[in-house]
């Protein structure tokens, strides 16, 4: 139960509920325990083996506390009968036991009720903490995790979290407590037969425990490969194109069945252990409740130590030990898989991301100078990606980066934006090294535009809105007017208000990453990064596209990854890269009269 400690934070919130459990629960077991006890009088009216007490007895104090609640309850029933006859103590003793139950129940209820709020509270505040956990983790921690292991981890191990909260406080609280409360009546009634029953109690614990030894590994690997299979299915519906297109389903099909069988056979091998609990620690109930029989029946037949209404209760107070026994037995379970589930979510609460912002991060507001990359070497995994590479983008001017596929440009977008940092050398906005910078004030001075138009299931005014979130719409159909977007958003049947499919697959490519620039045109950052935004576009869309960008980077500074020269033949400087450094830079006309590379990569386009 370790991970409780480390859950403590998200519990604490909610600790009210928790106590108000914890007091129902003690009600519970208090009045669960008195209702098996008062079947005793019941019994002993019905068979008339109770004392005859004539005489209202005196309280003399805690010591003779069940002397007195005995000679109390006798002469009641004395003098009902003697006034009204057997028949109305029998009534009398019917009313408390139907009041007792009553009140164990309604605790019982109110048990339930206040710890549903504190486990659901803690599902909340976890489910929201890991979804906020891994929007903050860098990019490059992704690359490493399946999508749909995330995802299982925010769904089903939380929720097995959750059922776990419920199971501790059963197996610490409630049960045990009724466990005690039981114990304690039944050394009231017979120290001799109570000892005799914890003979065998050990035993059981024994065996229960052995069974459950290894559920935890069990319920991880549960967990592990409901992950995989989410997975596979989040990375079908991104690919489903794909999939069809290569008449692929056979094999996307066979690597599913395969995980959800694996899955099947994990989950049956748990939960059959976990139903081995129940009849287990029943059986071993029964058990010693047989051994009662004898043991206790010699004492009412022979030894004449004990009334039939004593043992009947005593019977029943023992097997109301057997019920919450197989509760525990049952949540121990339960706190094993919910341990193993603490587990897997813990371990993305306490991934630290290498990009966290300093404690004396500055805020950055405004741009006025340039952008400098300063001898940056930078590598994703082994190899250097960057070498020892400089450039410096003055304000208002566009640089556009040119080169072949893994020459590095969309490795100096990603840094620029601090999505990874650098191994080598510095990045500084007028002079200011990014590092030392919040994230936050950092990318509000930048503006994005992708190669893949990433949108999300919405409105076109949502999707345009995450430039800036209090934008009228004034503003947004003026943002879609420069983006060369309003022409085809007017005639949609709900203009702005059209919902755009998921990933904005209701548009064409060319509308999609018009919708994007609209985005970045809204937001009016004064750097601009555009990482390839024409390359996936037909003739017709990129010349609409094109537009666009030109009218958004009008007095602006831009950095331009482009693939397509014919793009970027304004910019103020091109760059042009080969394996991570820089081959040669000017303008295109300097750039064609040198006749080197860049005259290459033009000439091998126009043949394209």
């Amino acid at each position: 139960m370790d991970y409780i400690k480390k859950l403590a934070r998200f519990i604490v919130p909610y600790k009210r509920y928790g106590i108000l459990n914890i007091i129902s629960n003690i009600f519970y077991a208090l009045f669960s325990t008195l209702a098996m006890v008062s079947l005793m009088p019941m019994i002993n009216v019905l068979f008339g083996e109770g004392k005859k007490v004539t005489e209202k007895p005196i309280y003399e104090g805690i010591r003779n506390l069940k002397d007195y609640v005995e000679n109390f309850i006798n002469y009641i029933i004395t003098s009902t009968s003697e006034q009204y006859g057997a028949q109305r103590s029998l009534l009398y003793m019917i009313v408390l036991i139907i009041s007792l139950f009553l009140l164990k129940n309604l605790f019982n209820y109110l048990g339930l009720y206040f710890i549903t709020f504190l486990r659901n509270g803690v599902l909340k505040d976890l489910r929201n903490e890991i979804y906020t956990k891994v929007t903050s983790l860098p990019i490059s921690y992704y690359s490493e995790k399946k999508k749909g292991d995330i995802i299982a981890r925010i769904s089903g191990d939380v929720n097995e979290v959750k059922n776990s909260l419920l199971a501790i406080l059963e197996l610490i609280v409630k049960e045990p407590l009724t466990i005690l409360f039981a114990i304690i009546a039944m050394f009231t009634i017979s120290v001799k037969l109570t000892i005799f029953v914890f003979l065998f109690i050990p035993i059981s614990g024994f065996i229960i425990s052995r069974i459950g030894k290894s559920l935890k590994k069990k319920s991880d690997r549960v967990q592990r490969e409901q992950g995989i299979f989410l997975s596979t299915l989040e990375e079908t519906l991104g690919g489903l194109k794909v999939i069809k297109g290569f008449n692929a389903e056979e094999k996307f099909n066979n690597r599913f069945k395969d995980s959800t069988n694996r899955f099947y056979n994990f989950s049956n091998t748990l939960i059959n252990r976990q139903n081995l609990a129940s009849p287990t620690s029943e059986f071993l109930g029964i058990v010693t409740i047989a051994a009662l029989l004898w043991y206790g029946g010699s004492m009412v037949l022979v030894e004449k130590t004990l009334s039939g209404g004593a043992f009947i209760g005593y019977m029943a107070l023992a097997y109301q030990i057997l019920t919450p026994a197989k509760a525990i037995s049952k949540a121990s379970y339960k706190v094993k898989a919910g341990n193993a589930a603490a587990d897997r979510v813990l371990e993305i609460l306490n991934t630290d991301s290498p990009l966290e912002d300093k404690p004396n991060a500055k805020i950055k507001e405004s741009f006025n100078s340039e952008i400098t990359l300063d001898n940056v070497s930078f590598k994703y995994e082994e190899d250097l990606v960057l070498r020892n590479f400089n450039l410096t983008v003055a304000k208002g001017k566009s640089v556009a980066l040119v080169g072949q596929s893994g020459s590095g440009k969309s490795t100096i977008a990603n840094l620029v934006t601090r999505f990874y940092d650098v191994n080598e050398g510095n990045i500084t906005i007028d002079g200011e090294n990014i590092k030392n910078l919040t994230k936050h004030s950092l990318r509000n001075l930048l503006g994005l535009v992708t190669q893949d138009s990433i949108l999300f299931n919405d409105s076109i005014k949502n999707n345009v809105l995450l430039g800036k979130e209090n934008a009228t719409d004034e503003e947004i159909i003026d943002a879609l007017k420069i983006a060369n977007a309003w022409e085809f958003v007017k005639d949609l049947p709900n203009g702005i208000d059209s919902n755009i499919g998921d990933s904005g697959n209701k548009l064409s490519g060319g509308q999609k990453q018009r919708i994007s620039i609209a985005r970045a045109v809204l937001k009016n950052p004064p750097i601009m990064i555009l990482d390839e935004a024409t390359s996936a576009l037909d003739t017709e869309s990129e010349r609409l596209v094109q537009e666009a960008l030109e009218n958004m980077m009008r007095n602006r500074t831009s950095i331009v990854i482009a693939h397509r020269l014919s793009t970027i033949q304004n910019a103020d400087q091109i760059v042009v890269m080969q394996k991570g450094q820089i081959a040669e830079q000017g303008t295109h006309q300097e750039l064609i009269d040198k006749n080197a590379v860049y005259k290459k990569l033009v000439e091998m386009q126009s043949f394209e």
